[in-house]
């Protein structure tokens, strides 16, 4: 194996740690475990990975539950702090309060109360998303609206390559990125053209997750017997299973600088009204026609937001 084929096999198994945490993030996530999933042993994995990902394991894991836990003292005023501080993996509310103070300089409760609010003043929104915000505030008939149907998918495998940082720096890399992928796949023959969906995974929260920690995966759907094929490559290429359940699919006619608007609609106008709450797994956007960076091109593409009972 070469140096440069040895790189990519370890990215992959770092990629694949990842996603197990993202899965599993209410629960207690252990170095044998964690290490076990790499594949590497658990005396060298905690240093491998941090000077891969530039963060210790233990500063990993625990940032994604405050951020996956901010995110639900924003959306979910039907759980207490305490049930929050649990479903994420704390053993108690005084352990959470002070991991959550520690990294955000204020208590759960002091942010859950001022963000009701003034939301702007505990988030520190993206030079991305402030430029599209601006982009955004027309008129109310000027808005970009979509048709919005509820589908239930089962689980979906797919094959990703992932990108780290802002959406704009992604805007620079997406077409070579997505080349590289699709050459990967046909290279062994692992396309179904009859059946292949071009998508893109958002794993974090562009208002909470800071830009460089920020993780974008561009997926093309695969048939579940690929995955043994992709994990003896050579190769960066990671495999992952998109979960079975409820969404709500946005079917939007959008051009290229109207995505965040859609999101907007989706996000802001639709799910507040639908009786629906988002459930804590990722979204995506599923392109129906071709990725075009022409500006005069529009776009066809279905946002799927994970949805359950607002109960």
């Amino acid at each position: 194996m070469t140096i440069s084929q040895s790189k990519k096999e370890y990215l992959r198994r770092i990629h694949k740690v990842q996603d197990y945490i993202e899965e599993n993030v209410c629960d207690s996530l252990s170095l044998d475990e964690l290490a076990s999933i790499a594949g590497f042993s658990k005396y060298h994995f905690h240093k491998i990975f941090k000077g891969i990902v530039n963060e210790s394991l233990l500063q990993y894991v625990n940032r994604v539950k405050l951020e996956k836990a901010l995110n639900f003292l924003i959306h979910r005023p039907d759980m207490t702090v305490t049930a929050i501080a649990y479903q994420f993996g704390f053993t108690d509310t005084a352990i959470f309060s002070r991991a959550f103070k520690n990294y955000y300089g204020v208590s759960p409760s002091y942010y859950r109360n001022q963000y009701r609010k003034n939301c702007k003043d505990l988030i520190k929104i993206s030079p991305y998303h402030e430029s599209m915000l601006k982009m955004t505030k027309k008129d109310d008939e000027n808005k970009v609206k979509g048709k919005v149907t509820i589908e239930t998918i089962g689980d979906m495998n797919v094959a990703y390559v992932r990108h780290l940082g802002t959406y704009e720096q992604l805007k620079l890399v997406f077409e070579s990125l997505m080349h590289q992928l699709l050459a990967y796949l046909s290279k062994w023959n692992l396309i179904d053209s009859s059946s292949i969906k071009v998508l893109t995974i958002y794993h974090d929260h562009p208002e909470i997750t800071e830009d460089h920690h920020r993780r974008t995966s561009l997926c093309v759907t695969i048939p579940s017997s690929a995955a043994k094929v992709i994990e003896k490559g050579d190769s960066d290429v990671g495999i992952m299973i998109i979960p079975s359940g409820k969404y709500a699919v946005g079917h939007f006619e959008i051009y290229q600088n109207e995505y965040s608007e859609a999101w907007d609609y989706l996000c802001g106008e639709w799910l507040p009204q639908s009786g629906y709450l988002p459930r804590d797994t990722s979204s995506f956007e599923v392109y129906v026609s071709e990725p075009d960076p022409n500006p005069q091109t529009k776009h066809v593409v279905d946002i799927y937001l994970p949805i359950g009972p607002l109960a």
